[in-house]
């Protein structure tokens, strides 16, 4: 039978990563694909006891519906914390939780955008975003990423040739995938930008937490005095475990109240068990000295990546040598295919996303690819990169 697709869904690809991660099902494929939390952070003994608390002291709070909004102690949790740690003022705006950052991505895009109308990307960004963005039938126009941020003559540009431009998604701090810090003064740019030509702003924010090197830098979200230009999207993916789904947006309270009725349509409400889990954890143990933890075991990660690809392969790539998140950018050199490079690695056991993936138009150009050093162990880091060496060898 032939089933009749929307057209904005069959105009929609499966995610590359996710298809590329099919490859990492094979135990002979060591993959530098995924985005996944090094699974040694999880703490299952402290979210077992909370489970084992929660389910024995009251378990009907765990298990019958809840309010859209979110589980009210983890929402005041939240913006105590949001407040006192990154600066984000409370007084007009609203917490609501959402089933991972990727939800609050989804229900913004649903409240904000019609058929045709554009978002402002960065080049390259998130593929889930560009999915996302694409789902609701909205036009792309991508920005070109500096080394300190977005690049002000580009945002300009696109904003210029936009139809209808309704934000600008960015991943200010450890940008996925290229890692780009936005500068403070980008930051405020980018803010005043917004302002002059009424354009809001979805600042996406899943990594914050795991700097391994620098100063912290403040959110645009904290800049934003008012809280009128900027939408924040956090989640406890990253310093948590990703299958508890859980996250949250911030936005002023008219949009915040349309983002709750989104919400209602799409799941009711997130998973009432891993709010209070992730409440629990937040009020019963000190957070600080876990997220500590989490930066330890990726600065070692991220030195064991990079020095391998300095020993085996100075001078052959390039790539920017991450302060934090996940990733390293790494760029080929000009005469070597990207695509015909990221296929010979596969073969030769090694998964890796083409950077074209995170484009707009996957068609473009691209000699960069993107490298995970959270997932891989220390011995899969080295053999992965020794099989990188191999491949380009091939080229010569």
């Amino acid at each position: 039978m032939s089933y009749p697709i929307s057209h904005k869904m069959s105009t929609l690809k499966p995610s590359v990563i996710r298809e590329i991660l099919k490859y990492s099902s094979d135990p002979n494929v060591i993959s530098f694909a995924a985005g996944n939390p090094a699974s040694e952070t999880f703490p299952v003994e402290k979210i077992a006891a909370i489970t084992a608390d929660i389910l024995q002291k009251d378990p009907t709070a765990a298990l019958q519906y809840s309010l859209s909004e979110g589980y009210p102690a983890l929402r005041t949790t939240l913006e105590r914390w949001l407040a006192q740690d990154y600066g984000i003022d409370f007084s007009e705006n609203t917490l609501l939780i959402t089933s991972g950052a990727q939800q609050g991505i989804d229900l913004v895009t649903k409240c904000l955008c019609d058929e045709g109308d554009t978002v402002l990307v960065e080049k390259p960004t998130f593929i889930g975003a560009l999915n996302t963005f694409r789902s609701y039938g909205a036009q792309l126009a991508p920005v070109e990423l500096e080394e300190d941020g977005l690049s002000l003559a580009s945002l300009q540009a696109a904003w210029e040739g936009a139809h209808n431009p309704r934000f600008l998604y960015v991943i200010p701090t450890f940008q996925n995938p290229s890692g780009v810090v936005t500068s403070l003064q980008k930051r405020r740019a980018i803010l005043d930008f917004a302002r002059a030509h009424d354009l809001l702003i979805l600042e996406d924010n899943p990594y914050g937490d795991l700097r391994i090197d620098g100063e912290p830098v403040p959110t645009i979200k904290s800049l934003d005095r008012g809280g009128d230009r900027v939408i924040y999207l956090g989640s406890f993916s990253k310093i948590l475990a990703p299958a508890l789904r859980v996250g949250f947006v911030v936005a002023r309270d008219e949009l915040a109240s349309k983002l709750a009725v989104a919400k209602q349509t799409t799941d009711v409400h997130s998973n009432s068990l891993a709010q209070i889990i992730c409440n629990e954890f937040l009020t019963r143990w000190d957070v600080g000295e876990h997220i500590a933890g989490l930066q330890a075991t990726y600065r070692k990660k991220a030195q064991t990546m990079c020095e391998a690809i300095d020993r085996y392969l100075g001078g052959k790539i390039t790539y920017r040598k991450p302060q934090g998140g996940l990733f390293l950018w790494c760029t080929l050199p000009d005469g070597i295919d990207m695509l015909d490079f990221c296929e010979r690695c596969v073969k030769a056991g090694l998964a890796l996303v083409p950077g074209n993936a995170f484009y707009t138009d996957e068609s473009q150009p691209c000699h960069s690819f993107r490298v995970n050093y959270s997932t891989p162990s220390d011995e899969e880091i080295l053999k992965g990169v020794q099989i990188m060496a191999e491949m380009i060898r091939t080229f010569a």
